[in-house]
């Protein structure tokens, strides 16, 4: 159970081992096709959002086992300057219009807002676009600017120095 929790691949290989190590697991348990897509050069990022990361993955692909009915996931992760991009994506039932209301004005769902929780602790968002064709959750991490003003006091003790 701790292994799912935290598996130690993320602390010692990454995000991409951990996750291609936990899908293979639900992909054997539960006969689900799921497709991880990473940008070959994401790299590695700070312990803590890894692990919000690799949780957001655990929730989604839950969320689409017990609820969606289907067979198919799509996950997709990409990072830019800016910050970090997941995107998980399945071709079941959607959520219903009334239901996913609920979700979107923070009334219902308790691993969905643990999830919202989860990114906003890095001043990121959330987004669910659902319907009969399926559902696509998107998570958007922004990435903090080096912190220019310890650069600038680096660089003038160096000068003074």
């Amino acid at each position: 159970m701790s292994y799912l929790l935290y598996p130690p691949l993320l602390d010692e290989t990454g995000l991409l081992d951990a996750l291609r190590w936990y899908i293979e697991g639900l992909r054997e348990r539960n006969n689900v096709e799921i497709e991880l897509s990473i940008t070959d050069s994401f790299g590695r990022i700070s312990r803590e959002i890894e692990l919000v990361l690799f949780r957001l993955v655990q929730e989604c692909l839950t969320n689409i086992h017990r609820h969606s009915k289907s067979k198919k996931a799509n996950i997709r992760l990409s990072r830019d300057q800016q910050g970090i991009l997941l995107q998980v994506e399945d071709d079941g039932i959607g959520i219903p219009a009334h239901k996913l209301s609920q979700i979107q004005s923070q009334r219902s769902g308790v691993g969905i807002r643990g999830m919202r929780e989860r990114v906003q602790q890095f001043q990121g968002e959330m987004n669910i676009d659902s319907n009969s064709s399926g559902t696509k959750i998107s998570f958007t991490i922004p990435l903090k600017p080096p912190d220019l003003s310890a650069a600038d006091t680096g660089e003038q003790l160096m000068a003074t120095g």
